[in-house]
């Protein structure tokens, strides 16, 4: 008897073990980390209503609006773990009007990161989801500051709003541009899709090293110029509004390259 209950103490003091042991190595415990978005436009802060800025054609424009979405975000460790955030738990609306939603506060199991991924936009599924399990910045019916299509049923994934003399009277007589971009893949029917996937090497600018009595923070610069000049030239002398259209497109390849990362805080 005494000899079953030693081998069963044994078995159980193993299990622990195990348990224990995977905790450390942080496939269980669950730490903060925070993604920090740094509007800029080029080598100046973003200063909404007062700034002036010029692409490289040589359009000056001021920024009055700046929103976008931001969602399903995973981080790799250096060991090849690949962490995805709970979608529920994954969808942020930047604003830079708003300090305060600068940050994407998530989540994940302690460890050394050393990669970065996440969506510009809201992905089909939550588009098409029950209206009940769009809480949050994604509720059509508030909380998300004009960024849901009524017309169309969707999200707007980023809007960039501003005034520019480069942008003819003839099309806005108070010179305004405006960028509402968005558009899932269709719901019935293929169609646009301007989500983009963007990708991030922490290694350069330094690892996210998570652990569970610290904060790491993720300090991302978001460069705004580069919706002008990135693999597309968007010139506001010619597409001042761009909205659910077929140049929008051009748009969304531009502010997939805004993003690069500054340092990390550990």
């Amino acid at each position: 008897m005494k000899k079953c209950f030693s081998m069963i103490a044994a078995t159980a003091l193993l299990i622990f073990s195990i348990i224990g042991c995977s905790r450390k190595n942080g496939q269980d415990t669950l730490a903060p980390l925070s993604i920090e978005f740094d509007n800029i436009a080029g080598d100046q802060n973003l200063q909404l209503g007062t700034g002036v800025y010029k692409n490289t054609a040589g359009e000056t424009y001021s920024v009055d609006v700046l929103q976008y979405y931001i969602s399903n975000i995973s981080l790799t460790r250096t060991d090849g773990f690949t962490y995805t955030v709970p979608q529920d738990s994954s969808y942020f609306l930047i604003r830079e009007q708003d300090a305060q939603t600068r940050f994407a506060n998530v989540r994940v199991p302690e460890g050394e990161y050393n990669r970065l991924a996440f969506m510009v936009g809201v992905d089909s599924l939550r588009n098409t989801m029950d209206i009940a399990r769009r809480t949050g910045v994604l509720d059509p019916a508030g909380g998300m500051e004009g960024m849901y299509w009524d017309w169309n049923s969707g999200y707007i994934f980023f809007k960039m709003e501003g005034t520019s003399f480069a942008v003819p009277a003839t099309i806005d007589a108070k010179q305004r541009f405006r960028f509402h971009i968005g558009g899932f893949g269709g719901y019935t029917a293929p169609s646009i899709n301007n989500s983009r996937i963007v990708s991030i090497d922490l290694t350069a600018a330094g690892t996210a090293i998570v652990k569970e009595d610290t904060h790491s923070n993720i300090h991302l610069m978001v460069d705004v110029t580069k919706v002008f000049d990135g693999p597309s030239q968007v010139r506001l002398m010619n597409h001042s509004q761009v909205m659910f259209s077929d140049y929008s497109i051009n748009i969304a390849n531009n502010y997939a390259t805004m993003f690069r990362h500054d340092h990390t805080e550990n």
